[in-house]
């Protein structure tokens, strides 16, 4: 039989060994992969971590390729299951992928769809799951959101637009971003009118402080009450300003960068489930960038694929205070039966 065990006891030492070896190498690999130091730097573990054995990396790359393969079942269930919500975060970032037969890398993008209710008391769970896409043309969000319909919070990128003009898709426009606009000008020396423009945003930032963990409907009469007559106030201010600086400026540019986008600026107004910014995205996309500095690229778009599905759990998973080792394990052993 070919699955039958040999009747020599060294050989099958050696087999049980060998077995050992290979699982703790792979709980050694999610360890890192939730440090995000997986890639170049994992062959640079002590020679305890590494158990003596020289690894090299197509081998290593070959067993996430294979975990990843298993596991997508749950990636595929996951994504579906975040577009069930009435409410979805999203946001997009590069991912540097090798391009073989040019001697370098090409960008790719890593696109990230998330939930996160707790701030205004939802029971469901939070949750995200990362897409790779090579590029970052707008049809990419359509074809993964394909069946949601509800509110998506986003940045300002106008390729957004494409989903929302099919009707089922509300856009909700992020503070922060509008908000780095000003910053950025107010900081390097005096710009009183971008200064004021923080003052305003800082008011609005004051009441969320004050309402998070309420519900939503506690949420939406506040907003309704407070943030409703500044909105009515800075929107008014806006105009006021841009009317009197040079159209060419940058301040000009971050003014109408603001009124451009003031329905869905201000759409968390009415509707106390929506967050002022798209923060909850951003912090699961800092993890990516952090492996951007620890693994330099992705091998392939398989790899870059490979890596948005182990990801989407590994950050699951901690959202939720779920050990990512213990669940993936659990996962990889369940997929084996």
């Amino acid at each position: 039989m070919k699955d039958a065990l040999p009747d020599d006891p060294e050989t099958l030492k050696a087999m049980l060994l060998a077995e050992r070896c290979e699982s703790e190498r792979l709980r050694q690999i999610i360890k890192e992969m939730q440090r995000h130091r997986f890639g170049r730097r994992a062959e640079t573990l002590p020679e305890d971590a590494r158990q003596g054995i020289e690894l090299d990396r197509s081998t290593l790359a070959d067993w996430v390729g294979q975990a990843a393969f298993h596991i997508r079942p749950l990636h595929e269930r996951l994504l579906g299951k975040l577009k069930q919500r009435s409410k979805l975060f999203a946001d997009e970032t590069t991912m540097p992928v090798l391009d073989p037969g040019r001697g370098r890398t090409k960008t790719g993008q890593l696109w990230a769809y998330a939930a996160d209710d707790r701030p205004w008391g939802g029971a469901d769970p939070p949750g995200v799951a990362y897409v790779y896409a090579s590029d970052r043309k707008a049809e990419r969000p359509i074809v993964h959101l394909g069946g949601f319909k509800g509110t998506l919070q986003v940045d300002g990128y106008a390729g957004y637009a494409k989903l929302a003009e099919r009707g089922d898709v509300e856009l909700a426009f992020c503070w922060a971003h509008m908000r780095r606009n000003f910053y950025e000008l107010a900081t390097p020396g005096p710009a009183p009118i971008a200064s004021e423009a923080l003052k305003h945003i800082a008011e609005f930032y004051a009441i969320e402080k004050d309402i998070r963990g309420r519900s939503a409907e506690e949420r939406r009469l506040v907003r309704q009450q407070k943030s409703r007559p500044l909105a009515d106030r800075f929107q008014k201010w806006l105009h006021t300003k841009l009317a009197l600086i040079s159209q060419k400026g940058k301040l000009a540019e971050a003014i109408r960068y603001a009124l451009s986008r003031w329905e869905g600026l201000t759409r968390f107004i009415d509707d106390g489930r929506i967050e002022l910014d798209n923060n909850a995205v951003e912090r699961s996309i800092r993890p990516i960038t952090l492996n951007r500095k620890n693994a330099l690229f992705a091998g392939s778009d398989g790899g870059a694929e490979h890596w948005a599905i182990i990801a989407s759990l590994v950050e699951t998973c901690k959202s939720n205070d779920v050990d990512p080792l213990t669940y993936l394990t659990d996962a990889q052993v369940r997929s084996a039966r």
